[in-house]
This record gives C-alpha cells, sequence and structure tokens, in this order.
C-alpha cells in the first residue's frame, strides 16, 4: 500500500509559484499565501492563470513532484513529470496488451463493468429514498436497464461493442441523473452531459471533479510503473492518459458524481459561485472551486471496506489500489484485474 500523495491545488488566478529552498512558495500580488516544504506533496495542479517559475519546476522534476495545468474549466493543458521511472518490463506487457484488441477487451469489459454496477447502485439508493412515485419509476426503469447491460457484459464480446454497451449506459445513467438533484433545482439542472466546455452548473462541477480525480488516478498509476497514457479502454490519442480515464470510470458514480449531488443538496455551493461567459461555458469562481477541493479532500479520508483487498482503504488511495491491483495482473500474479464496485 501507498502512503496518499498531498496534492497542492492553485485555483486563485494570478497565483505565482516560486522556489524558496526546498519549499514552494505561492504569492498573490506579493503577497505570501503560501509556503510548504516539497518533500509533502506528491503533485502541484494549476487551475487558470498560473505561473511557475523554471527553478521550482526543477526541483519538482527532481523530486518526481508532478506539475500540471489546466484551463479554469478544468480542461487540461499540460503537465511536467521528472524521468520516467517504474519497471519497463511491466510497461512493455502493458503495451503488449493495449496492442492485442482481445486482451483490451478482457481488461475493459472488467471497467465497464464496474461503472455499470456502480451507477446502477446510485440510481438505486436515490430510488429507495425517493417519496414521488413517478420519479422513483423511471429511476428503477433505469436501474433495470443498466443491469441488462450488466447480463450482457457477462460473455466475450470485442472492444467496439463494449464500448457500445458502456456508451448506451452512459446515457442510460444521465437521462435520470437530474433526478438525484433534490435542492435548488431553479439554478442546478441537468439535462445532458456536456464538456468543452459545461454548458450548465452541473457539468461545470462534474468536469471539475472528473479533472481532479483523473489527476490523482494518473499519479497513482505512475507510481506503480505503468504508463498512464496507453489505456485499454479508450483508444491511445495524443495528450490524454487514457489508462487513467480507464481506471477513473470505476470511481466517476461512486466518489465524483455523488459528491456533486452532495454539495448541491447540502448547498454547500450556491449559485452565485458559477457564471456564464459569452461563449456560453459555466465557470466557478474561486471561493466556489475551494469549497469544492476542500470537500473533495475530506472525502478522500474516509475509509472503505475494499471488496477485493477485504481491508479497510481510505477513498484517497483507491486509485493506487487499483493501480497495484492492475499491475499484478500485468505481471501474472492474479488471473484477471478486479475492478472497483462499491456496495
Amino acid at each position: 500500500m501507498k502512503r496518499l500523495l498531498n496534492t497542492l491545488y492553485v485555483t486563485t488566478p494570478g497565483s505565482y509559484l516560486s522556489r524558496d529552498g526546498e519549499t514552494v512558495l505561492v504569492t498573490v500580488e506579493r503577497e505570501v499565501k503560501l509556503q510548504i516544504p516539497i518533500h509533502m506533496l506528491g503533485a502541484i495542479l494549476c487551475f487558470g492563470p498560473v505561473n511557475c517559475t523554471q527553478p521550482l519546476l526543477a526541483l519538482c522534476a527532481d523530486r518526481h513532484v508532478s506539475v500540471a495545468f489546466y484551463s479554469m474549466n478544468g480542461r487540461f493543458q499540460s503537465r511536467l513529470e521528472g524521468p520516467v521511472s517504474g519497471n519497463v518490463l511491466l510497461r512493455m506487457e502493458q503495451y503488449r496488451r493495449a496492442e492485442n484488441q482481445d486482451s483490451a477487451a478482457a481488461i475493459a469489459r472488467n471497467i465497464v463493468m464496474a461503472k455499470i454496477a456502480n451507477s446502477r447502485t446510485v440510481i438505486m439508493r436515490a430510488a429507495r429514498d425517493n417519496t414521488q412515485p413517478d420519479i422513483s419509476a423511471k429511476l428503477r426503469q433505469a436501474v433495470d436497464n443498466l443491469a441488462k447491460h450488466l447480463a450482457a457484459l457477462e460473455e466475450r464480446m470485442p472492444l467496439e461493442e463494449i464500448r457500445g454497451h458502456e456508451g448506451d449506459a452512459a446515457h442510460t445513467y444521465f437521462s435520470v441523473f437530474d433526478h438525484l438533484v433534490t435542492n435548488q433545482k431553479e439554478s442546478f439542472t441537468f439535462s445532458e452531459r456536456n464538456r468543452r466546455p459545461p454548458l450548465d452548473n452541473i457539468n461545470a462541477l462534474l468536469s471539475f471533479v472528473y479533472v481532479v480525480l483523473a489527476n490523482d488516478v494518473s499519479s497513482a498509476l505512475e507510481g506503480v510503473g505503468l504508463d498512464p497514457a496507453v489505456g485499454y479502454l479508450h483508444s491511445v490519442r495524443p495528450g490524454r492518459h487514457g489508462l487513467a480515464l480507464d481506471i477513473l470510470e470505476e470511481f466517476r458514480a461512486y466518489f465524483a458524481d455523488r459528491m456533486v449531488v452532495s454539495l448541491i443538496n447540502l448547498r454547500q455551493v450556491q449559485p452565485a459561485g458559477f457564471t456564464k461567459t459569452e461563449s456560453g461555458a459555466v465557470v466557478m469562481d474561486d471561493e466556489t472551486r475551494k469549497i469544492v477541493l476542500t470537500e473533495y479532500q475530506k472525502r478522500k479520508i474516509e475509509e472503505i471496506n475494499h471488496p477485493y483487498l477485504k481491508e479497510k482503504v481510505a477513498a484517497g488511495l483507491l486509485p493506487h489500489a487499483q493501480a497495484m491491483l492492475l499491475a499484478r495482473y500485468l505481471r501474472g500474479d492474479i488471473d484477471g484485474y478486479p475492478p472497483f464496485i462499491f456496495r
């Protein structure tokens, strides 16, 4: 098991990050806001117009602290990494399986089944708690539809067919997602998943949390020696961390979606924290991003019984646990990749 890597999130526009000895110094308008030792960090995530000095970037690369840059909307822009580490034989096996359609399909099928099962559990809980018969019926219908996809995926099938089930199941899931939101409905409504850019408040929240979670997954994969760019469900594409997006699918409903719904229903985020730009994109203000990130860090501390490891694991360590299990599968230590499915 690997220690949870600490992540510094920089969301204030105009922040300036520099090196001061063995520490990271964060200033805004020449005022020092934070100073933290480099050994306490595993990653730095910068959102919007944030500047980093070359000496700081060199220090981060030398100490294996990744630095990633995102737009204000949470769209990935670039990532700095130090020298590649990890077992070269493990990565060679990862690449071999990615090039073999049958091997890739075997891993992708498990991941998609976990994604659908976790999405189904979220909707089942919402249906159980909902007191409106018409809405409860729609939620139960979605649960039944997702169950059909799970049943179909019990059989081996080509990768493209697996992707088809994943896409159809995602459409079913998001078709009832709006019913999970029970408060602030006048400002937080959901009709469909959209991104690049997000066009409503809920999609802005989802995109932001997905980006942050994907960065944690990438770090976890690198930590066990895997290449985050070469996945099985998501095809290889320049600038995209395909394997990180693969593993992310297991955590979307359980971690990200439930958190977003909770933030809205508990009124932890407010409509005033969102602005629609001239292009139609919805962006969160700095204070709202801080609220989201604070809740994100709190949720990472919560413990859950891992279904495969049969032991309690902090939610923030789940990406590391799954990365470790995938590495063990690729090495031949276990017969199949066991995805994360929560109960």
